[in-house]
């Protein structure tokens, strides 16, 4: 695979080619991922797979008119091709007056060394024979707990990506990363009364990697735990997230703090901003720099600087995440959270993310409720980005009289998301090792449809 060098040096080609072509204004990003991996089940290997790819985008600008292009093809024939095209396309697109470049003023300090980010582990590519070793592992712990019937796999990998972005601003960057993962899938149970679980961990180096015993113990606990469940009845409860589905809370939350959203008029928090829609011990931080973050990254996807911020602090919202386009159209500042993928005009998304802990265990934050649930499992997609709407399908385990009690299944949990933050009360055990982490949230009052009797 190339590295973040070959992958600068082909930005710069790939620009001078768009110049050339007559483009008034250019940025490139070149992006190569390499990834093994090693699947078993039932003790028995079933995949091994490898693969590598690289591939380059060219976004040009002739006047306030735009096109994007990508190709996997380096040679200086194509880049020519490729940037005479793009040139050809912008020049028949519509005009936008907000679409441009980051202004150099706000561009990272190319000379900034990256390496305190500790996203790459040198000199550690495991072996096809270790991650066959570590998913056989994984998958035999998980298979040992008592009760656990049949295995869907266990798999082990290890990535490796190179990002590169340039612009005719005057930005150059890059970084590179790696990853390593463990996960376990298993059934328990028999006929109709099964139940299937899992259990998984990712990080960047080998050494943060749980032991592959742990993670399959884990997978085989949960899926014994869900093994007869009964149902809800439907009324208003308290709900419990468990911090493994808590995180996709504040992604409903992200997704509606984008600019572009709000320039759209297309989330529940339009003239919101700087409002107090959680509770004031509430604080939502943004850690882009954070040391082997599974998203940190040193530069948005247009070449701006990133940097820690609160997102909300004492429950209030801050302010939009921008790119270029977003900021131009609403007057807003820049704040380093464009998104860029191999082609088209950058997204907007943020890096990692955490929300403080609170101060009560999980016991205790579900001490005092009578009847409620805890929801460890979420399915569907029913959140309207407009109106904050919430409802979706749900697994999970009876709350009674403080204490957890038999699972439950086949259920849906309802309300409005801000007025789910407005009631939200976090537990103390937050873990720091997804992207976003987010400890056990209880949500009182939340329409529970359930068991009609």
């Amino acid at each position: 695979m190339i590295d973040t060098a070959t992958a600068q040096d082909r930005c710069q080609q790939l620009l001078e080619a768009a110049r050339k072509a007559g483009a008034d204004g250019a940025d490139a990003v070149c992006r190569a991922e390499s990834s093994e991996g090693v699947s078993v089940r039932l003790g028995r290997l079933e995949d091994v797979e490898r693969s590598e790819g690289e591939e380059i985008g060219l976004r040009v600008f002739v006047g306030k008119r735009s096109a994007s292009v990508h190709t996997s093809d380096f040679g200086s024939d194509a880049f020519r091709s490729l940037a005479e095209r793009a040139v050809a396309m912008a020049r028949l697109a519509p005009e936008d007056p907000y679409a441009g470049l980051a202004p150099r003023d706000q561009l990272a300090a190319t000379a900034e060394s990256h390496a305190s980010l500790d996203l790459n582990d040198c000199g550690s590519e495991p072996s096809p024979e270790s991650l066959r070793t570590r998913a056989l592992a994984v998958e035999d712990a998980a298979r040992a707990i008592a009760g656990v019937t049949n295995s869907e796999g266990g798999g082990a990998s290890f990535g490796r990506s190179v990002v590169a972005l340039a612009t005719s601003e005057g930005f150059a960057g890059s970084y590179e990363g790696t990853s390593h993962a463990l996960s376990a899938s298993v059934i328990a149970g028999e006929g109709a009364g099964m139940e299937r679980d899992s259990a998984s961990r990712m990080c960047r180096h080998e050494a943060d990697l749980p032991d592959p015993e742990e993670i399959g113990q884990l997978a085989g606990e949960r899926a014994v735990a869900r093994l007869r469940p009964g149902k809800m009845p439907s009324r208003q409860l308290p709900v419990v997230f468990d911090r493994r589905v808590s995180s996709s809370l504040i992604g409903h939350l992200l997704g509606a703090m984008s600019a572009a959203a709000a320039a759209r008029r297309a989330t529940f928090l339009l003239d919101r901003i700087e409002e107090q829609i959680f509770p004031p011990a509430i604080r939502i931080e943004e850690l882009p720099h954070k040391p082997r973050g599974l998203r940190s990254r040193p530069f948005d996807g247009e070449g701006v600087a990133t940097r820690k911020r609160m997102l909300v602090e004492d429950g209030r919202l801050t302010g939009w995440l921008t790119n270029v386009a977003a900021a131009n159209q609403l007057g807003l500042p820049l704040t380093g959270h464009a998104a860029r993928g191999g082609g088209g005009a950058p997204g907007i998304a943020p890096s990692n993310i955490e929300m403080a802990a609170g101060e009560a265990s999980r016991e205790q934050l579900i001490a005092d409720i009578t009847d409620g649930v805890l929801v460890t499992h979420l399915m569907g997609q029913g959140v309207n980005e407009i109106t904050g709407d919430y409802s979706r399908g749900a697994n999970g385990f009876r709350i009674v009289k403080g204490e957890i009690a038999e699972p439950v299944s086949e259920f849906t949990i309802a309300g409005n998301l801000l007025d789910m933050f407005g009631a939200l009360s976090a537990a103390d055990d937050l873990e720091s090792w997804r992207a976003i982490n987010v400890p056990s949230l209880r949500i009182d009052g939340m329409t529970i449809a359930g068991d009609a009797g």
